[in-house]
């Protein structure tokens, strides 16, 4: 088993009030989830109108899939806020009998 995990830093153009924020993550978090089938939380920057942090994990059974599909995900993120992508870090974790391990 392999474990595909980002932590995505976010831009939100033009948000004026939280309500503008909370639309835009959700957007993110909601199309995510229906078109990968992973798993999305917001993880920090939290109190600024401007800025948000999500994690996204997925599994998959091998390392390529795993890794095509973060890739595919940041094509989905950057097409739904267009220069918002301040940071991606990305992991891939390998899974065996003894614990887990840092992939490729």
């Amino acid at each position: 088993m392999v474990v595909g995990v980002v932590r995505v830093e976010l831009r939100i153009h033009g948000a004026s009030f939280f309500k503008d924020r909370r639309a835009v993550v959700r957007r993110i978090r909601d199309r995510l989830r229906a078109r990968h089938n992973v798993s999305v939380a917001e993880v920090g920057r939290q109190e600024v109108w401007q800025r948000a942090t999500l994690g996204v994990a997925a599994v998959s059974l091998a390392a390529d899939d795993a890794a095509r599909l973060l890739s595919r995900l940041r094509t989905e993120i950057e097409d739904l806020l267009p220069g918002g992508v301040l940071d991606w870090e990305e992991e891939i974790l390998e899974g065996s009998d003894e614990g887990w391990e840092p992939g490729s």
